[in-house]
């Protein structure tokens, strides 16, 4: 019998200490030895599913990513095999001997712990093999580049910048992303290029390949010589990078890491135009150019009219320099000229014609000569100043008037003869014709009643007024409609300046929005994100459709100013905003 009793302990005992030993719950290291510029993971694991898991503080380390989650699930000969584990990249803040402490977790209401780590942190190693972080395959992986297409040209030469976005094959970028910063041009004369949707395309970058989005094209004329910095562009953009876990369906995970790019100022070294050959009526035009002077008509009578244009077309800074002024006989009468402009403008720069069209109206009958006209330039491919002249045009009055002086066909003035007039000073008047004025009385005149009865007239206005006010004043929810369209029309005045102007008025809209609930919500800039704004509208008891829409309003914004946008979808953008801000204060309290 006491045999048996003792048996009866072993076998307890036994089936105790496997239970128990079912439970595994441990600490492992990628290395327990690593340079200062090494990272180190460390994986927490169990064989059973826990809760309520408390990592060590890692005090020494820096937590470069984690806790990454992974679930391993199988049978095998019909035996389940379960893992669970929690793995945390680390760097560490310095050399020297570091311990990790426990972990702890809950496995079936039992508390279990990890056995304390220690981890010798030496000097820097040349070759780091730890695993890179989300944020370093980010930066690594995307690039905003500006393309410059000359780095030293002339003063007034046309030159191209194109913003480039090169996002490696193995990342992602999600569509909203933002400007932070545009780039400003000082000391240069820019236009931007729109770009019509935004256009996936593959190349190499850096031996590599890459896909890239063309995200801004300007062209800048310089308007002065040395170096000239340009600015740079800044994105706020979120990138999406593998996890390396998977889902369900063996998909890859992905991380989504916050980064800000920028494409770097450039430098640009303007050289100044030569002074040698430099032509003394020379105004700044850079280019290749053809220039004209022609007329309507070179045969009338006086008091026609005609027309003469000076006219000059071809390739360069056509906007930034002034034509020729057009000299003319005094028996011509000339008006001011009315200047137009066919310039378009892409990556080669400005393109079309520019002229000057005078009005000219002879007084006289005769030969007048048009003297020719001169225009200078400096061409850009020869880098030479080059001149063009016009002929001499003569316009014959052939009937009218003749002027009462002797001219030649070669006489550019022509003066006439001064008759002396021995009466020089009639027209001033010697005599008087004085009239006397009728002295009428004031009193019982018809001013005299209109003043006594004036003021009986205005009460009875006046009261009728006062009424209409106090009427108005007692309508409180027309009052509150009026004060929010009145909101809307401060706020968005901008905005429907702009309308036609896609970049401009989305730039004006959004800037609207977030002023308009700056006032409303007491709010600063950096408290801007549109879980922030639905929050702050809920508590506000803000209809959700109301506060939806909203936010659909700035989203537009955001993504508006890269897609192709029509005058009718930015007038039904702004009459929505309109219409939003109105009803948020009408029904915010």
């Amino acid at each position: 019998m006491k045999f048996i009793k003792h048996i009866l302990i072993v076998f307890i005992l036994l089936a105790t200490s496997i239970t128990t030993a079912q439970v595994k719950f441990e600490a492992k290291v990628s290395k327990k030895k690593l340079g200062v510029n090494e990272r180190l993971r460390i994986d927490f694991e169990m064989n059973k599913d826990g809760d309520n898991f408390v990592p060590p503080s890692f005090t020494d380390f820096d937590v470069v990513d984690g806790p990454i989650t992974s679930v391993s699930n199988s049978w095998f000969n019909g035996k389940r095999s379960y893992k669970k584990t929690y793995s945390y990249f680390l760097s560490p803040k310095k050399r020297g001997r570091f311990t990790i402490k426990q972990a702890l977790i809950e496995i079936e209401g039992e508390t279990y712990k990890t056995i304390p780590i220690t981890i010798n942190v030496v000097a820097a190693v040349a070759r780091p093999n730890g695993p890179p972080s989300a944020d370093d395959i980010a930066s690594g992986k995307l690039h905003l580049v500006a393309e410059v297409s000359k780095a030293n040209p002339y003063l007034n030469e046309a030159i191209t910048v194109v913003y480039k976005l090169y996002v490696s094959p193995e990342i992602g970028v999600s569509n909203n992303w933002r400007e932070k910063d545009i780039p400003r041009y000082n000391d240069f004369w820019g236009q931007n290029i729109e770009i019509k949707g935004l256009s996936i395309q593959n190349a190499k970058f850096k031996g590599e390949d890459y896909r890239y989005v063309v995200l801004r094209k300007t062209v800048l004329y310089p308007q002065k010589s040395g170096n000239l910095k340009i600015e740079p562009l800044v994105l706020d953009v979120n990138v999406e990078v593998p996890s390396g876990r998977r889902d369900i369906f063996g998909n890859p995970l992905m991380t989504l890491v916050p980064k800000t790019v920028t494409a770097g100022s450039r430098t640009i070294s303007v050289k100044a135009l030569p002074e040698e050959g430099k032509p003394s009526d020379f105004t700044g035009a850079v280019g290749r150019f053809d220039f004209k002077v022609t007329t309507t008509k070179t045969a009338l009578d006086a008091t026609e009219s005609l027309e003469a244009k000076i006219a000059v077309s071809g390739r360069g800074n056509l906007n930034l320099f002034e034509l020729p002024k057009l000299t003319t006989p005094t028996s011509l009468e000339v008006y001011e000229p009315e200047h137009k402009e066919n310039v378009r403008t892409n990556l080669n720069g400005m393109q079309g014609d520019i002229s000057d069209t005078y009005t000219i109206v002879p007084q006289f009958k005769g030969k007048y000569p048009i003297p020719s006209v001169s225009f200078s330039y400096f061409d850009i491919k020869t880098e030479t100043y080059k001149r063009i002249t016009s002929k001499e045009i003569i316009i014959d009055v052939l009937n009218g008037p003749t002027a009462n002086t002797a001219k030649t066909s070669n006489s550019i003035n022509t003066k006439q003869a001064i008759t002396p007039n021995t009466n020089t000073f009639a027209f001033i008047k010697t005599a008087a014709n004085w009239t006397p004025i009728s002295q009428q009385p004031f009193f019982k005149s018809s001013s005299f009643w209109i003043l006594l009865l004036v003021p009986f007239l205005i009460i009875p206005v006046a009261i009728f007024i006062r009424r209409r006010r106090d009427k108005r004043a007692g309508d409180i929810s027309g009052n509150r409609i009026r004060k929010a369209d009145r909101l809307a029309k401060k706020y968005l005045g901008e905005a429907k300046k702009a309308l036609g102007q896609k970049e401009a008025f989305y730039m004006a809209l959004e800037k609207a929005l977030h002023n308009y609930l700056k006032a409303k919500l007491n709010i600063e800039t950096s408290d801007f994100s549109k879980d922030k704004i639905k929050t702050l509208l809920e508590q506000k008891k803000v209809d959700e459709a109301v506060f939806t829409e909203f936010i659909s309003i700035l989203k537009n914004c955001e993504l508006a100013r890269y897609t192709p946008i029509t005058q009718v979808t930015m007038q039904n953008d702004y009459d929505k905003a309109a219409k939003t801000i109105s009803l948020i204060d009408k029904q915010i309290r």
